[in-house]
């Protein structure tokens, strides 16, 4: 007996470049650092990475897919997951990294704009769950899972409150993301003082 295996079709068009994603998501953060993400355009992006409209549009459905996905990354490569043993220090690592990255030049405003664009787009909403928010949640629930006996409340809702409090402030724009938040969200979540 003759045995057949199917091959999958040939994709159309170029296979997808790591460099060019690279570049176009690189040339997307420096672009909102400096016109912000209402001025960001996708000619622009196009532009400043040295790609063809095309190639965006062939992987992404416009600018808040690709600024998804460039904050999505920067925030992956820029936010530790510490572990040295001592959750004190593992939490306040990654809540200051957090709160550094979220204060970088627009970034604030970019992380506003996409919330905002959640509400008008339920398909990207559910991106921005599935690949954002879901990761950064999961970030933070390993280092809390690591020391569950020195939380005062359980993991699930020790990260609501650490990120309920975070994006409060970011869409309200009331109080400050700094070492006086980490050292309060430690107290708030940790037994040990």
């Amino acid at each position: 007996m003759v045995s057949t295996v199917r091959k999958a079709p040939p994709r159309r068009g170029r296979p997808r470049s790591d460099a060019s994603r690279v570049a176009i998501l690189q040339a997307t953060l420096e672009l909102i650092s400096e016109v912000g993400y209402r001025d960001v355009s996708i000619e622009g992006i196009a532009a400043r990475a040295g790609t063809g409209k095309a190639t965006i549009y062939r992987w992404w459905r416009g600018k808040a897919d690709i600024v998804l996905d460039a904050v999505t990354t920067d925030a992956a490569r820029e936010i530790p997951v510490p572990d040295t043993g001592d959750l004190r220090t593992d939490l306040g690592t990654f809540l200051a990294a957090t709160f550094t990255a979220a204060r970088r030049p627009m970034r604030l405003a970019v992380l506003r704009a996409l919330m905002a664009e959640t509400q008008l787009d339920p398909e990207f909403g559910a991106a921005f769950e599935a690949r954002f928010l879901r990761s950064r949640r999961e970030a933070l629930a390993t280092v809390l899972r690591r020391h569950p006996d020195e939380l005062i409340v359980p993991v699930t809702t020790a990260v609501h409150v650490v990120f309920g409090v975070l994006w409060y402030r970011i869409l309200t724009r009331q109080g400050r993301l700094d070492a006086t938040l980490t050292r309060e969200l430690l107290t708030l979540v940790t037994t040990r003082q």
